[in-house]
């Protein structure tokens, strides 16, 4: 990939049309230089990892296959050391395991990871005890802190967000081929947590039956390589579309655009305008490409949706990410599967049980109830086992920190709780404990379709 896309005929034809939730940079000239700067950089991922996970969530798509897409709300500068990278992959990992396991499944294991910087908002500005600031847009635009200096948008951001990408990247890339992510160390993984929570110690006896399961294969000369390693994908939102375009190149091999930010972009509900630049900027690349779809999205959204994006109806192509809310996932979803469905698309369905259930507690802490992200996945299991339709996987926002954000769970948090370490910048995200919980259920669903 030698070419960047501003030199190739169609790589920005987005720059024309409107674009929602873009900073205001009030520095134009800094702003050039940084994507000058930019579009020198090497690629954080290649256009051969992109069609790799394309072909996985192809297996999706036609229900051969899981898809596990969860980590931070909104990643920060701050946290890209070993322990937090570690911790959400440990997280990530033992929830493959479970659903590998339990569900009897190939699972897709993406990361809402090593890019996910930036983030859209209801409002732009933010007021205080009577000061009104720009809202917080994520690290990769300016800072949380409330003062006019941080909440200024600064696009040298945009550079530490591609260098905390790569530093992430690299590190995942070493945890994932370097030994850590061997099945063998299923117990590794729950050392430190099994004592202590009810779903630790349920982690810990499927832990035990895999390696009952890989000691039999080990006595019968069974030693597959695929055991020592994880294929292991990056994603997030393509929202700061300066920084999507830099990033973007042709590839040596077919002439085709890429993305190479990360290996699987997503359109969020407040920038899936059919007329707007992140559709059209997302037509353009080959990367897998997810949507988000909330509950007022209507079929023909959806199927205006897959002409824009998925022409050719390739599964793999396309990922819809539903975020209905608990109480509106049943009533929905069905006509969209059904005339999606009869259209003839082959899209993988995905269940974010997250968003659609934020609520704001007595305390002023937003949180979402265990109960509610749970109900929304059941719902959607039931709507595609009523069309006969595959439920290809969950999108959760989680952490693998003991952090109190989230009410319920089976190591219960109160909603007088959720102060003691309610960490995330944006929004509540399950916890490590939670996140086992969700998969152990997920996997009982799987296997009841």
């Amino acid at each position: 990939m030698t070419v960047n896309a501003e030199t190739h005929a169609g790589g920005n034809t987005w720059r024309h049309l409107p674009a929602a939730q873009q900073p205001d940079w009030p520095d134009q000239e800094a702003l050039r230089d940084v994507i000058a700067e930019l579009e020198s950089y090497p690629p954080l991922v290649f256009a051969g990892e992109c069609d790799q996970l394309r072909e996985r969530l192809g297996a999706v798509a036609r229900g051969e296959a899981f898809l596990l897409q969860g980590g931070d709300c909104a990643e920060a500068f701050d946290a890209v050391s070993a322990e937090h990278i570690r911790n959400k992959l440990k997280t990530l990992l033992q929830m493959g395991a479970v659903l590998t396991y339990a569900g009897s499944v190939p699972v897709v294991k993406v990361g809402r990871i090593a890019g996910q910087y930036s983030k859209p908002r209801s409002k732009p500005t933010e007021t205080r005890d009577g000061v009104t600031l720009p809202t917080y847009r994520g690290d990769s635009v300016n800072g949380f802190e409330f003062t006019e200096a941080a909440r200024i948008p600064d696009p040298q951001r945009l550079k530490r967000m591609y260098h905390a990408s790569a530093a992430t990247l690299n590190l995942v890339r070493a945890f994932t081929t370097g030994g850590y992510a061997d099945l063998r160390q299923v117990h590794a993984w729950n050392q430190d947590f099994v004592k202590s929570s009810p779903s630790g110690q349920r982690y810990e006896a499927l832990a035990r039956e895999i390696d009952r399961a890989m000691n039999f294969m080990n006595a019968c000369g069974v030693d597959p390589e695929e055991f020592r390693t994880v294929e292991f994908y990056s994603s997030h939102e393509a929202l700061v579309l300066d920084y999507e375009s830099a990033l973007t190149r042709v590839d040596s091999r077919t002439g085709n655009l890429y993305d190479v930010s990360g290996h699987m972009l997503w359109i969020g509900e407040r920038t899936r305008q059919l007329d707007h630049a992140h559709i059209e900027f997302a037509s353009r690349i080959r990367n897998p490409i997810g949507v988000k779809l909330g509950p007022t999205t209507t079929a023909e959204d959806a199927l205006t949706l897959i002409e824009r994006l998925d022409p050719e109806r390739e599964p793999g192509r396309l990922t819809f990410i539903t975020r209905m809310g608990a109480d509106k996932i049943r009533d929905k979803l069905p006509e969209l599967v059904d005339k999606v469905t009869a259209a003839g698309a082959q899209v993988a369905w995905i269940c974010d049980p997250m968003h659609g259930n934020t609520f704001e507690a007595a305390s002023g802490h937003k949180t979402r109830r265990f109960d509610d992200v749970l109900d929304e996945v059941k719902g959607f299991f039931e709507v595609h086992k009523g069309l006969g339709t595959h439920p290809g996987g969950i999108h959760v926002e989680l952490t693998g920190d003991d952090v109190t954000e989230c009410v319920g769970g089976g190591d219960e948090i109160f909603v007088d709780d959720l102060h003691q370490r309610y960490e995330t910048a944006c929004d509540p995200r399950l916890n490590r404990s939670q996140s086992l919980d969700l998969a152990f259920l997920v996997a009982e669903m799987y296997r009841d379709q």
